[in-house]
């Protein structure tokens, strides 16, 4: 029971990150319409023809299928994009709680619902990122403070607080730190000024150095094999851009679910252990 309502609660929430990243698109688009594109206040429309969608409309996946992936109003295409991010949802929630690290108690619930949260929020940079090549400060923000009770109810969990937090501090220093790097050396050509925030951000979820370096890894690993094929087959050209957020939070995503086994096999493997 608990895995299908976090399947439904996971396709809803991605049909709420769609609707979330195109309207925050367009309000920076058309400011003058942003009333009518509020998150909270705005009906559900066509990208297309703006026509307000009904209930039947809406649901997950399922009106996509129905409709045959078009607008019932004006018979456009409605991208791709939208089943296959309600259907990731669902998987990021399901495998959240499957694989969740720890034993469930009142407070590894908690973190698992703060977790949760964070990953609606980073599939909309990820989705925006992969779209638009911005990672935006609207989302970066909030997404700052859960992290930031994320991390601060890990702490409250720890048998040593004060090594956490220091901890903690290294992971925030190595998440951001290395991008910020990058960012001043380069003048931002190589790396965007979100990437730095989003560091910041996701070493707060890392929590500590071992894990802020391996999520660096597995994004760097993740954009290398994704971006070769591309590159060799001529669909990237050597100098394009790609955006490194989505491989950021990917490898994210891995190091906050398996990072531990990771880092202890590693160990295993080089004589550390």
């Amino acid at each position: 029971m608990i895995v299908a309502a976090l399947g439904v609660l996971g396709l809803c929430l991605g049909s709420f990150v769609n609707a979330l990243v195109w309207r925050l698109h367009e309000q920076e688009e058309h400011p003058a319409k942003a009333k009518a594109l509020s998150v909270v206040s705005g009906r559900s429309m066509c990208p297309h023809c703006r026509h307000e969608l009904a209930a039947k409309d809406l649901l997950p996946v399922l009106s996509w299928l129905y409709l045959q992936g078009k607008c019932r109003y004006c018979g456009k295409r409605i991208s791709v994009q939208y089943p296959v991010v309600e259907l990731a949802m669902a998987a990021a929630f399901i495998a959240s709680y499957l694989w969740w690290p720890h034993s469930f108690d009142v407070r590894q619930t908690v973190l698992l619902g703060l977790w949760l949260v964070l990953v609606a929020g980073l599939a909309a940079l990820l989705v925006y990122d992969l779209r638009w090549f911005i990672l935006p400060n609207r989302l970066i923000y909030p997404l700052a403070v859960a992290a930031a009770a994320f991390a601060a109810v890990n702490i409250t969990a720890a048998t040593a607080p004060v090594k956490s937090l220091v901890s903690l501090f290294l992971a925030v220093v190595i998440g951001g730190g290395i991008f910020y790097v990058i960012f001043q050396l380069s003048a931002g050509k190589w790396i965007g000024g979100g990437d730095v925030k989003l560091g910041w951000l996701l070493g707060l979820i890392a929590g500590t150095p071992a894990k802020a370096v391996l999520f660096i890894f597995l994004a760097s690993i993740l954009g290398t094999l994704v971006s070769l094929p591309l590159v060799a087959t001529g669909r990237l050209g050597r100098r394009s851009n790609i955006p490194f957020g989505p491989f950021l939070i990917a490898g994210t995503f891995i190091t906050v679910l398996f990072g531990s086994h990771i880092i202890t096999w590693y160990k295993t493997l080089v004589g550390l252990s």
